[in-house]
């Protein structure tokens, strides 16, 4: 089986850099107050990356994000600019802020598995009784998450954000209004392709203290969707929901006795199953896009990104 190239890591040196950083999936580089963000193709669960990349992932991921950035400008300032590659993004340096803000209109993922071990209550927000995976809550809720440089991101409430003074009432009470607004946008989205965006997490930063969206949105590593069609069924029946997110990674893994926990050992993808996820996201795509995917093709995909990027940064 012939795999298509794709890229696993970057270790740029461009003129005027001032800095890198390298995250699970996405090697960012610095520019004096700008970046120049890289989508690899590596694909991370559980917080732990995963051994082999995923051609045409990072591609993928950036197109959907490039349309969203550019989708929600009316409701937040973002960071984006350009695209000079289809797996690169470049934009404006913000100053983080180190938390995830994580908003779940379903029961579903990491709140599902919190909730059928018996917790009635996510990062201090209370989830009634009798409820089924899958299910909706009354209304969204948020449960943000730390941003951890390394290892695991961890679940907090507003109150502990507040007494440990990660940021201040009046920022936090902005960035929920942000979080809803962007939510609803996103739903709105989703519906008009026949999907429903399940939870999601946004992540914000300062510029000349204003607060801007940083990052990516609403792509299948930072979201959940279901498929309309089937939904109220499979929820009646008490079966598994049709999902376009990473979540059949996820399940995967687990299945392969994996869930990112000290000692496990992560299992082996062989060339087939790396070109399922592979297909998995090109159906992603189609589906979020409404029109096909059509890759940029390359021989080292690593090399072109190099190549574009310098270019764009002569230009």
């Amino acid at each position: 089986m012939d795999i298509p190239a794709s890229i696993s890591r970057t270790d740029f040196s461009f003129p005027g850099q001032t800095g890198t950083y390298k995250g699970k999936v996405r090697d960012i580089y610095f520019f004096g107050n700008k970046l120049a963000m890289v989508v690899s193709d590596r694909v991370s669960a559980f917080d732990i990356i995963m051994p082999r990349a995923i051609p045409f992932k990072g591609q993928i991921l950036n197109r959907i994000a490039e349309r969203n950035l550019k989708g929600v400008k009316h409701i937040v300032p973002t960071w984006l600019e350009s695209n000079p590659d289809p797996n690169v993004s470049f934009g404006k340096r913000c100053k983080p802020i180190p938390i995830e803000m994580v908003i779940r209109g379903y029961l579903a993922g990491h709140s599902w598995r919190e909730y059928s071990s018996g917790k009635r209550k996510l990062c201090g927000v209370e989830m009634p009784d009798g409820m089924k995976e899958s299910q909706a809550f009354p209304s969204p809720i948020i449960t943000p998450a730390t941003k951890a440089e390394e290892g695991h991101d961890e679940d907090i409430s507003r109150e502990e954000i507040l007494e440990r003074e990660i940021v201040d009432e009046n920022i936090l009470n902005k960035l929920e209004e942000y979080t809803y607004a962007l939510y609803q946008y996103g739903q709105e989205e989703a519906s008009k392709r026949d999907l429903i965006l399940v939870d999601t997490k946004y992540e914000f930063g300062f510029l000349n203290d204003e607060i801007y969206l940083m990052d990516e949105i609403h792509t299948p590593d930072s979201s959940r969707y279901y498929y309309k069609k089937g939904y109220r069924e499979n929820l009646e029946r008490d079966g598994k929901q049709k999902q376009l997110s990473k979540e059949f990674l996820r399940e995967w893994l687990i299945s392969e006795g994996f869930q990112g926990l000290d000692g496990q050992i992560v299992p082996e993808m062989d060339d087939e199953r790396v070109m399922v996820i592979s297909n998995r996201y090109v159906e992603l795509y189609e589906t979020l896009m409404g029109e096909e995917f059509s890759p940029t093709i390359s021989n080292s995909p690593k090399e072109r990104v190099e190549k574009n990027l310098l270019k764009f940064l002569e230009g």
